[in-house]
């Protein structure tokens, strides 16, 4: 609670000015013409009639398709966009991370990637079929890919910032993403874009060029008969390697040999973002049949990606000198493949209104690595190998009835009740022999970056869930609307569940409101937390590089080290809020949330054995408050729109007794303390400006070396700016140019304890990254 106290306080008190001053220039330009602020209106968090957003007894943040397209600066990543324009979304980059750098997480609300629950169109989405077990964020957890979504297909994205497992079952602990898809006919556009990283990077004192990104898209809406369409599209983006290593020094437990020491004030270790290369592909129809309407929805990406392993020296059991004399830096892979597919047919009969659907999703993920050894194997080992191959897949069957009642109430009574079925399976193959055996030439055993899955470490699992749910809104009077919900879940291979929900909205006038919520949600085991096994290479005792086994609870070994079989974790929501609109043109929202969380999934600290596994051992306490205010009037002989979006969160473990020291870190420290964004855009005729300034709080690493070494080094507040310029050449065509962190900002240096020896001066956990500045440009043509 102190740190999410200070952070409020202090983060309040600088951005206070800024607020200030960018409203006075408001209110005293000249020709002020006020502009009323559009109310957005959302299907998220109701089962009823599409609500506004201040109309919601919940905070729900909109993001429109013009908010897109304006802030899709990096090529289209769907994560990076919501971390750029919601206060509560945090998307760190990850480096040096296996899967993790190429499936990158996004958490809300400072709780865990995987506490949260992604819809396309009001459709539940399935989540990746690797496990984060590198990263800085989101340790353990197997979290949906927000970058399998292509920008191009999207027309808003609703945030639900509220417990919601009560309406849409588990995983909605922080809340709800429901991405809402483009509609119509007739219409469609071509984009592309281009940018780079430009950089004066001190750690190696020259200026760098790197990261270029290439995007294209392209989408159109054909008409099937008189009122349906057809929306199809597709997406490409290619991205560039970025390096950020340091004039490194040979760390004082190698070998320290002429060959090893002559790596000394160079760099041999490259963080920063691996080569990517992504295609998306993605449809939206709907078709009237008779007095129905049968619709399908589906999207598919295909992605090359790489990263980057620690470097090997030359003298050392990890290394063979015939092949790789100088040393050799492991480059990790991962070939993914997703798929979504929705088909449904809905109606309605004797008043009530009708849905039923099925969701199929599937991901796959191959892991390999090349340019690195199996040192076993002596100079006859292979230089590139497959590691392991993964696979998740859902299939969700919906049914949903929805009807109003007059029951003599201010408005309509609206019920609704349905009922869900969902498969779930995940398969791991082993990788290539070479990866994991003993070639019996002496070195070290098992493929540089972790030896491969063993076929006794395969897993092929699968459970069944039903649920069932019942959802009430009523407006008990003109000023009074009150919600309650409430849903069944039974899962065949640990038990059930039932949550709640009671929210209500108290209009005391035209242009103030008071809302809050009360819920318990839960989140069951990821089946990847429960058959995942894998092999890693990551800091142990006094710094070095050693492997550590992550082993499924069912593992025998994991068993005789005290492993359990896992249960739900059960979480308790409070939020309370004022809406105020004392203008068609400003509004402002505030809210306080409150999450306890019970059996809380995390990873065990490694332990003699070199290994890790998962348990319920932690409870947590979370307290947040967000913060919306937006702002329209006129400048200049133009329109400008003023947003300011804050979040100030703080996570507690009540039981730190339960897990080790990085662990600890993970949970409470390692996501911001707040993050504040203020947005500025103007427009006046064909020309446009937008700025956006970002504050980033303060984040902790902790780094468990062993013997209470070394300290905890913080790092401190970090504030972007992005700047944005754009002409309208025709009606159709525009063409923008832009930077994201103008000024070049980055963390602050790790400490001589964290950057391994010089290697590595930026730490990757905080938000900012350590990319530095990146220039673009980007151009759309709508026909």
């Amino acid at each position: 609670m102190k740190r999410f106290l200070k952070g409020f306080s202090l983060a309040g008190m600088g951005w206070l000015g800024v607020l200030g001053s960018s409203v006075s220039l408001s209110v005293h330009a000249e020709s002020v013409t006020n502009q009323s602020i559009v109310e957005e209106v959302v299907v998220v968090g109701t089962r009823g009639q599409p609500r506004s957003v201040l109309d919601s007894a919940v905070p729900i943040d909109v993001i429109s398709a013009d908010e897109l397209e304006a802030s899709a600066s990096l090529g289209g990543e769907v994560g990076e966009i919501l971390q750029n324009l919601s206060p509560s979304f945090n998307f760190p980059r990850q480096s040096n991370s296996g899967a993790a750098d190429t499936v990158r997480t996004g958490a809300l609300r400072g709780l865990n990637p995987d506490q949260l629950l992604v819809l396309i169109n009001g459709k539940r989405q399935h989540t990746s079929a690797v496990l984060q077990l590198e990263g800085a964020v989101g340790l353990g957890n197997a979290p949906f890919d927000f970058n399998t979504i292509p920008s191009s297909a999207i027309e808003r994205i609703e945030i639900l910032r509220d417990g919601a497992s009560a309406q849409y079952g588990s995983d909605a602990i922080a809340g709800v993403i429901n991405v809402v898809l483009k509609e119509g006919a007739g219409d469609g556009a071509v984009s592309s874009s281009y940018g780079a990283h430009v950089t004066d990077f001190d750690p190696q004192d020259r200026d760098i060029t790197d990261g270029q990104t290439f995007y294209a898209s392209a989408d159109y809406g054909f008409a099937l008969g008189d009122e349906g369409f057809l929306r199809v599209g597709v997406d490409y983006r290619e991205r560039n390697a970025t390096r950020r290593g340091g004039l490194g020094q040979l760390p004082f437990f190698e070998n320290q040999s002429p060959e090893n020491l002559a790596t000394n004030n160079t760099v041999t270790f490259a963080p920063g973002d691996g080569e990517t290369e992504d295609l998306w592909l993605h449809y939206n129809a709907e078709v009237p049949v008779g007095e129905l309407t049968a619709y399908s929805f589906g999207r598919y990406n295909d992605r090359d990606g790489e990263g980057t392993g620690f470097f090997r020296y030359p003298d050392s059991s990890a290394n063979v000198p015939a092949i790789f004399p100088n040393g050799f830096r492991p480059i990790t892979t991962g070939e993914g493949q997703d798929l979504s597919l929705t088909f449904g047919l809905r109606g309605e009969a004797n008043a009530w209104r009708w849905d039923i659907s099925a969701t199929y999703g599937d991901n796959k993920f191959d892991q390999g690595v090349y340019n690195t050894v199996n040192a076993s194997f002596g100079a006859a080992s292979p230089t590139r190998f497959n590691v392991a191959e993964y696979e998740r897949d859902q299939l969700t069957l919906n049914g949903d009835l929805v009807r109003d009642f007059e029951v003599g109430l201010a408005g309509p009574m609206t019920v609704a009740f349905g009922a869900e079925f969902r498969q779930e399976e995940f398969k791991s193959h082993a990788g290539d022999v070479a990866s994991f055996a003993d070639g019996g030439q002496g070195g070290d055993v098992g493929v540089q970056t972790g030896p491969g899955l063993t076929p006794e470490s395969e897993a092929d699992i699968d459970r069944d869930v039903y649920g069932i749910y019942a959802d009430i809104s009523a407006p008990l009077t003109d000023n009074l609307t009150v919600g309650l919900a409430a849903r069944y879940e039974d899962y065949d291979d640990f038990g059930d569940n039932v949550s709640g929900k009671l929210s209500g909205l108290l209009r005391i006038n035209e242009a103030l409101a008071l809302r809050a919520a009360v819920s318990n949600s839960f989140r069951a085991p990821a089946i990847v937390q429960i058959g995942f096994e894998n092999q890693s290479t990551n800091f142990g005792a006094g710094g070095q590089l050693v492997t550590i086994g992550q082993v499924s609870v069912n593992n025998p070994v994991a068993i005789a080290n005290g492993a359990r079989e896992l249960t739900e974790e059960e979480a308790v929501s409070y939020s309370v809020g004022v809406v105020l609109t004392p203008m068609d043109n400003f509004s402002v929202t505030l809210d306080y949330y409150r999450t306890d969380i019970d059996d809380r999934l995390s990873l065990q600290g490694v332990l003699a054995a070199n290994i890790t596994f998962f348990t319920n051992l932690v409870d947590t306490e979370t307290d947040g408050v967000d913060i919306v205010a937006n702002y329209n009037t006129s400048l200049l002989g133009g329109d400008l729109n003023l947003g300011f979006a804050a979040t100030f969160t703080d996570t507690e473990v009540t039981n730190p007794e339960v897990i080790g020291e990085e662990e600890l870190n993970i949970l409470e420290d390692a996501s911001p303390d707040h993050k504040l964004i203020l947005t500025a855009d103007w427009q006046r005729g064909p020309f446009s400006v937008l700025l956006r300034l970002t504050q980033y709080g303060e984040t902790v690493r902790n780094f468990d070396f062993g013997g209470g070494f070394p300290d905890a080094q913080t790092h401190g507040e970090k504030v972007s700016t992005d700047i944005e310029l754009g002409y309208q050449v025709t009606d159709q065509w525009n063409f923008v140019v832009g930077a994201d962190n103008v000024f070049d900002q980055y963390s602050d240096r790790s400490s001589s304890d964290n950057n391994f020896f010089d290697n590595l001066p930026y730490d990757v956990i905080h938000p900012i990254g350590f990319n530095g500045r990146y220039v673009y440009a980007r151009t759309r043509f709508e026909f």
